[in-house]
């Protein structure tokens, strides 16, 4: 495995009375595929640009493989970065633009032209070599920075944002480039991003940040399956979240735990399974992703105990066209998000519209408790 092995230990910065990372820690893998994630504002971008020397912390240390990098130059490190805005020389072609940083380094011209020809060819760019900058597309853009950070041979590839000025198909398309790019040449990627379904697709993990702080590191699934916190629950995709009462906790099965929740929210008490076990009147917060609820124009005939069923009224139906999003408003006036994924056509069943009385449901299993509120 290519690349290196980071460890982030403790890592703070401020500007003026601005904190903008706070005692940040996280160890990357070497040949990671790694997000930083969160809001603007959150503290990546400031640790992106103190992992390539652009920023010094004011405690804190970072080191690529043990050794200790802070205070060695940008351009002394075994990383590279992409930036947002291509940060391309207007005036070079493609082909020089990807060959300056050997240039730089005084490599013979025979070498430079097999890397860079290697490089162009990795970006799929054979048939723009010799165009200036203004005559490409922003993706194309985007892939010269790509190539030229990539053929000094970095340990690491730092890319800030480097997604965010293109639009919505290019930006997919883009993205799955990119991936294959890293798997192909198998270095350690750092990619910055506010965007979570980029960083869902495509991280072997990710760490979610807001206000300086580190809040959760894990992979897409349990980012998105098990969130640490109300933060993480909100930002990563869509859910319905409610703070809850434990009534009840008792073992179930797999080392699971059977909780009873009161909550004030849905008028009444509900089930959920934990892997840990909470105590009888603890606060915590309950979440249940959208697509994870049923809605139908039946009453679930069920004797399960563990199915969760509630009725109400679809407020406002949303196409959008694999799904539909359903506002539902519950007997007591709350209101609950549903995706209902369109699949074949007969086995949908009735079509659901605007004022129908419906009836939503989800099991134990498929609702999850987030966090449990200090009292």
């Amino acid at each position: 495995m290519k690349g290196c092995d980071i460890s982030i230990e403790g890592v703070s910065k401020s500007f003026g009375t601005f904190n903008a990372l706070e005692d940040a820690t996280i160890t990357i893998n070497k040949g990671e595929f790694f997000s930083l994630l969160g809001p603007s504002g959150c503290g990546k971008t400031t640790l992106l640009r103190i992992i390539a020397g652009f920023e010094t912390p004011d405690s804190g240390i970072v080191t690529f493989d043990g050794k200790n990098i802070i205070g060695i130059d940008p351009n002394k490190r075994q990383s590279n970065t992409v930036f947002q805005n291509y940060a391309l020389f207007p005036h070079l072609s493609v082909y020089e633009n990807v060959a300056f940083p050997l240039r730089i380094r005084k490599v013979d011209n025979k070498t430079i032209n097999k890397k860079v020809m290697e490089y162009i060819h990795l970006v799929q760019l054979d048939a723009h070599v010799y165009k200036k900058p203004n005559q490409l597309s922003g993706g194309q853009k985007q892939r010269v920075a790509i190539a030229r950070a990539l053929i000094n041979e970095p340990s690491v590839l730092l890319l800030d944002e480097p997604l965010s000025a293109l639009d919505a198909k290019l930006r997919s398309n883009l993205l799955v480039e990119l991936d294959a790019i890293h798997d192909q040449i198998g270095i350690t990627f750092i990619y910055v991003t506010h965007d979570q379904s980029e960083a869902l697709s495509v991280s072997d993990r990710i760490a979610v940040m807001n206000q300086g702080k580190v809040l959760q590191i894990g992979t897409p699934f349990e980012i998105y399956e098990s969130p640490a916190t109300e933060f993480v629950a909100k930002f990563i995709g869509e859910t319905n979240l409610f703070d809850s009462r434990v009534v009840e906790c008792v073992p179930y099965k797999n080392d699971e735990f059977m909780v009873t929740l009161d909550v004030p929210e849905l008028g009444k008490q509900i089930k959920v399974t934990d892997y840990d076990e909470t105590k009888q009147g603890q606060q915590v917060s309950f979440t249940v992703r959208p697509e994870k609820v049923r809605i139908t124009l039946e009453e679930p005939q069920s004797n399960n105990k563990e199915i969760n069923v509630f009725k109400g009224i679809v407020e406002e139906p949303v196409y959008s066209g694999f799904q539909s999003k359903l506002y539902v408003k519950l007997d007591n006036g709350t209101e609950l998000k549903v995706f209902k994924q369109h699949q074949n056509y007969l086995e949908d069943g009735p079509e659901i519209s605007w004022k129908d009385t419906v009836y939503v449901s989800w099991s134990a299993n498929d609702g999850y408790i987030v966090e449990v509120i200090n009292q």
